[in-house]
């Protein structure tokens, strides 16, 4: 079986990563979206938020599903027998800095990362800029999937 950890701190899921994941379903027999804990960072949706807008969005897609954790990516791939560390790049910037990372995996795992390219039309979308597009009462609900837009709003 192909199982793939698609890891991050999805603070919030947007249209660029639910096309990623989108896209990578035929790729493997399972995609586990991996929310990262980080006890260091502020985050401004809590993690059962975050866990329930992945659950929301992929609930139709039996292959997916959305675990949390600590520590280091490649121990939770070994826990749960993962070959695979999916991520998606948006541009130059982000290859850089994740070749590094997958570098460094598969020196200290023997774990292969997998890069898709985001799409045109989601290439520009971050969770950082959608967090900022919120504080500001922008209009964040073209950025993410119906599962945010609708949390928000209540």
């Amino acid at each position: 079986m192909r199982k793939a950890i698609f890891p991050g701190s999805f603070d919030p899921i947007t249209l660029g990563h639910e096309d990623i994941i989108k896209r990578a379903i035929p790729l493997f027999d399972q995609i586990v979206i991996a929310i990262g804990v980080n006890a260091e960072k502020k985050y401004m949706f809590t993690l059962e938020e975050r866990k329930r807008f992945i659950e929301e969005t992929f609930k139709n897609e039996p292959k997916v599903s959305v675990i949390t954790y600590q520590g280091l990516t490649i121990e939770l791939c070994q826990k749960i027998n993962a070959d695979f560390i999916l991520r998606g790049l948006r541009n130059p910037a982000d290859f850089e800095f994740e070749k590094a990372i997958a570098h460094t995996n598969r020196e200290l795992s023997k774990i292969e990362t997998v890069f898709l390219l985001t799409a045109a039309s989601t290439s520009y979308i971050s969770s950082s800029i959608v967090r900022d597009v919120i504080r500001n009462n922008g209009e964040y609900q073209k950025l993410v999937p119906k599962a945010v837009v609708v949390s928000t709003t209540n």
